[in-house]
């Protein structure tokens, strides 16, 4: 990468370090990337009913009315790096964007396009800016382009970049700035939209953690399904194979990998490494090196798919260089887990959510409880119907949250110690307002003894409106 490291020159320092660039550089190449001209994949479908794009729309609408008279594009994409709109009112530029394909329908990430901003964005999930020659490709030297991915802020999930395109010659620092305030609007606007979840947590201080032998944690008999993938993995552990588990957030991935570890090796301890925030990406790295020498230590590497891919290519030379056991791995489908770190993995297993494994939902909720409560939690048949039957949109994460609320109220669950979310079905994401009035109208079913024409004198509604609020909500108390 001498090419690209001439072209950083003293004090004038990039806002991507030249680590991450040369990185990028280096796939453009594995890629095959075009190094003049970009010829990007035309799918000319956009997914324009979904909350990020609802939300994003806005937020970058607002700001063009803001840059009105600003040559800058604006730009909203999917993971996958398409560009989903582009909002921009200088001739010029639109001219010139239009003739390097830089519009919505197209493909602009890495693979298509080598080093963008937008690419790069995505490939490292954190805040990226190309300016003029540090693009891979020469046909996009005469822009800086500033783009931030945008997560979920529930699970985390990469949904797209907010990208802004300028001149190359134009300061890049304030369409930096705007680039991140536009994602961060989106995702706090989404947030506010949704169904009144809880933001995720961010990674900070539970990057590494370790269980020893001689304390394990006891885990619940749970149903065939999980029994299923625990006997592959300790098949493929037995014979020395790098195992992946992947399966929807929350499902208990790093458990079921942690069970079938300690079963496979009874004497090692286990390190459990989950992926760090953007800033401590490098700290996170230098950690490895010295753990992986330990003997007797099993490592579970979690979520790899949401590694940067610079961190994923460096985390795989690691491993290449440190001879040491099987590696264990976690990630949301097997297509997402990094190339780079793919080429470790020899099995892949993959865990049922837990809407499809019914049985394990009130083993689970027993065990949880009582680690919340510290003793045994009992659950009403009324309670544990609730639980079975209820949809686990966020899997054994969110039966967690469920059972200590409820356990901190009684160590005897009844269905009135229950959220109201668990009592209702699938329904579409509801308004703060929509949700006030869910939560009330559950909140008095739930209530012993307590009918709907009851419960619509008690929150002065008409009973046929109750009905109709219980029919659209998708309310349902178990006797």
């Amino acid at each position: 990468m001498n090419e690209l490291a001439e072209r950083v020159h003293a004090g004038d320092a990039p806002v991507v370090p030249t680590q991450r660039l040369s990185a990028s550089w280096q796939r453009s190449q594995e890629y095959g990337a075009p190094a003049e001209r970009i010829t990007p994949v035309y799918t000319g479908d956009v997914d324009d009913e979904s909350l990020f794009f609802r939300c994003g729309q806005q937020v970058l609408q607002g700001l063009h009315e803001t840059l009105a008279n600003e040559p800058v594009s604006l730009m909203l994409t999917d993971h996958d790096g398409h560009v989903l709109s582009r909002s921009c009112q200088d001739r010029a530029l639109l001219k010139a964007l239009d003739n390097t394909y830089l519009a919505p329908g197209f493909a602009f990430s890495e693979r298509e396009a080598g080093t963008n901003g937008l690419g790069l964005a995505l490939a490292d999930r954190m805040p990226s800016l190309v300016r003029g020659d540090e693009h891979y490709c020469t046909g996009l030297w005469d822009y800086t382009c500033a783009a931030v991915p945008v997560l979920d802020p529930v699970h985390g999930w990469l949904l797209g970049s907010v990208n802004l395109t300028t001149w190359s010659r134009k300061s890049a620092e304030l369409l930096f700035a705007l680039a991140q305030t536009a994602a961060g609007h989106t995702s706090a606007l989404m947030l506010a939209r949704g169904r009144g979840m809880r933001p995720r947590p961010s990674p900070r201080g539970e990057v590494f953690r370790v269980s020893t032998a001689a304390h394990p944690e006891p885990t619940p008999e749970l149903s065939q399904p999980w029994h299923t993938a625990l006997d592959e993995l300790r098949a493929a552990l037995a014979d020395g194979l790098s195992v992946g588990v992947v399966g929807e957030p929350g499902v208990g991935k790093t458990t079921l990998l942690a069970t079938a570890l300690r079963r496979a090796h009874p004497h090692d301890r286990i390190l459990h490494a989950s992926p760090p925030a953007p800033d401590d990406t490098a700290s996170w790295l230098a950690l490895w090196t010295p753990e992986l020498g330990k003997h007797n230590t099993s490592v579970i590497a979690a979520d790899v798919d949401t590694l940067p891919s610079w961190a994923a290519t460096e985390l795989a030379g690691i491993l290449t260089a440190q001879p040491r056991g099987p590696l264990a791995v976690t990630a949301r489908e097997a297509t997402t887990i990094p190339e780079a770190l793919a080429r470790h993995v020899d099995k892949v297993v993959d865990l049922p959510p837990l809407r499809r494994r019914p049985d394990d939902v009130l083993p689970l909720a027993e065990h949880l409880g009582k680690r919340a409560r510290g003793r045994d939690v009992r659950f009403t048949p009324a309670a544990a119907r609730a639980l079975r039957t209820y949809h686990w949109p966020d899997n054994t994460e969110q039966l967690r949250r469920v059972v200590r609320e409820a356990a901190a109220r009684s160590d005897v669950v009844d269905t009135r110690h229950l959220p109201p979310e668990v009592l209702c079905g699938p329904t579409r994401a509801l308004t703060r307002i929509e949700t006030l009035e869910r939560d009330e109208i559950v909140r008095c079913l739930a209530e012993p003894g307590t009918t709907p024409t009851r419960a619509a004198e008690i929150l002065g509604m008409g009973r046929a409106t109750i009905y109709r609020k219980i029919a659209q909500y998708g309310i349902s108390i178990p006797d």
